[in-house]
């Protein structure tokens, strides 16, 4: 079938055109409501149920644990359901909107809990919180890997739409601090953020389903693909430039996700700072990975998408070595502020080229079956994202209890502030020189891009 003109791969005239910029805005915006959460939900949300409504850490902790294994294992299935249930509305707009009217309603009823809100609560509005943003996360990021399949835009819709998440965290962070100006409890500020996020989402998705195309409905998939989810996703998994890239990615994955885990508690026993420099240095962080994504997006387009995200994770590592030698003080929080400067700044390339890549690798699948699987695609990619969250929890916070680090102690061991550098700074160099070498000769280069979108567009692939 034939897609939209609006959809089809944009030339650099077309990719310049009002229309065209129109739907890259508002394909971007619902990214920045549906980031706003994600910090309260995974950082706050335990201590307010554990601790303010006195659930107990124990309780809560089994709660959420439990809420994150059924979390783990949905994304197979709505990324089938997206890619093979084609509707009058089309194929991802309807998981859109019922994703939506499932997470809002299910974001306030966790931080605007009633009176004698109980585990039950806890669990059901977690549950249902984390099937809504599923249901919304997969088709989305699914649905901007088809607007083009033109090597560079689709880097640029993807900087776009990440760009506008880490806004929407800077957003967020910023409401606990008003909230506590107007004289306002921390629970307080945490409703702010869940209301202020379905309030700016509510438009955001309107427009995003009425004035987004996507592609016509793909033809029913060939009884080799496999019926079930996991017999697509053994499907998936015979890609092999997917497959390379999905390891970076989770390697990459763990290396970001160690410093973030390990991040307060590095600033509270290394550099011994207080809280306004901490959130002085995560908003430095931000901001610097907001302002370099148009720099990655022009060197991807001089070089290539794999060898610039390569530079970048270069570039976190050459500033991470040198957190070892750091001493409180002046001075070392001084340095750690360049260093937080350039890995942030390495991080705006982490969000908006890895997923392009990905859009490249599918074509590939497209070429070989006939058909568009970014449903499955990015549900394996999804659920590789959270593989590496978990893990580096759950390998870090064991590792430290096991060197003795005590974090209501005033001072460390040498051996527990040795291994919380370590796993905070060099661990995660020594996994990016490993992402480096398996993406520095990655496959789908922008030739070899083009010419399977060549082939795509002669057989009928391309979007059907």
């Amino acid at each position: 079938m034939t897609p939209p003109p609006a959809i089809a791969a944009p030339g650099d005239r077309v990719a310049r055109s009002p229309s065209w910029r129109r739907t890259v805005t508002l394909y971007g915006l619902p990214g920045l409501a549906l980031a706003m959460p994600t910090i309260p939900v995974f950082v706050f949300l335990p201590t307010l149920y554990a601790e303010t409504l006195g659930l107990g850490l124990a309780a809560v902790g089994g709660v959420l644990l439990l809420a994150r294994l059924v979390d783990g294992v949905t994304d197979p299935l709505v990324g089938l359901l997206s890619d093979r249930w084609p509707t009058r509305w089309g194929r991802r707009k309807p998981w859109v909107a019922l994703g939506g009217l499932m997470a809002a309603p299910a974001l306030l009823m966790l931080f605007l809990p009633p009176e004698g809100a109980g585990l039950g609560h806890l669990m059901l509005w977690t549950l249902v919180l984390y099937l809504g943003w599923t249901l919304v996360n997969v088709p989305y990021t699914a649905w901007g890997a088809e607007l083009s399949g033109d090597y560079h835009e689709r880097a640029r819709i993807t900087g776009w739409r990440e760009g506008l998440m880490i806004v929407g965290i800077l957003v967020a962070a910023a409401m606990p601090a008003l909230a506590s100006a107007l004289g306002w409890a921390e629970q307080a500020g945490l409703a702010l953020v869940a209301v202020a996020a379905v309030a700016l989402g509510t438009p955001a998705i309107v427009l995003l389903l009425a004035r987004v195309p996507e592609p016509a409905p793909d033809r029913p998939p060939p009884t080799r693909l496999g019926a079930s989810p996991w017999g697509q996703a053994r499907a998936v998994l015979g890609n092999r430039p997917f497959l390379r890239l999905l390891a970076a990615w989770v390697l990459n994955g763990l290396a970001g996700g160690l410093p973030a885990v390990l991040f307060p508690l590095y600033l509270q026993h290394g550099l011994q700072v207080d809280a306004g420099t901490r959130d002085a240095l995560i908003l430095l962080y931000f901001v610097a990975a907001v302002a370099a994504i148009p720099g990655w997006l022009a060197l991807s387009r001089a070089w290539s998408k794999h060898r610039a995200w390569a530079a970048a994770m270069a570039l976190a590592c050459a500033a991470f070595v040198w957190v070892p030698l750091l001493d409180p003080g002046t001075a070392g929080v001084a340095a750690f502020a360049v260093i937080c400067l350039l890995t942030g700044a390495a991080l705006g390339a982490d969000l908006a080229l890895p997923p392009a890549m990905q859009a490249d690798v599918i074509d590939l699948d497209a070429l070989r079956t006939g058909h568009r699987r970014e449903g499955v695609f990015f549900a394996l990619w999804g659920m590789g994202t959270k593989g590496a969250l978990a893990l580096a929890v759950g390998l870090a916070f064991p590792i430290l209890d096991a060197a003795g680090l005590d974090t209501e102690a005033a001072t460390q061991t040498p051996l527990a502030l040795g291994m919380l550098v370590t796993l905070y700074a060099l661990v995660p160099v020594a996994l990016k020189l490993g992402v480096i070498a398996l993406v520095w000769n990655h496959p789908l280069t922008r030739r070899r891009q083009g010419i399977i979108r060549k082939r795509l567009d002669r057989t009928g692939a391309a979007s059907c």
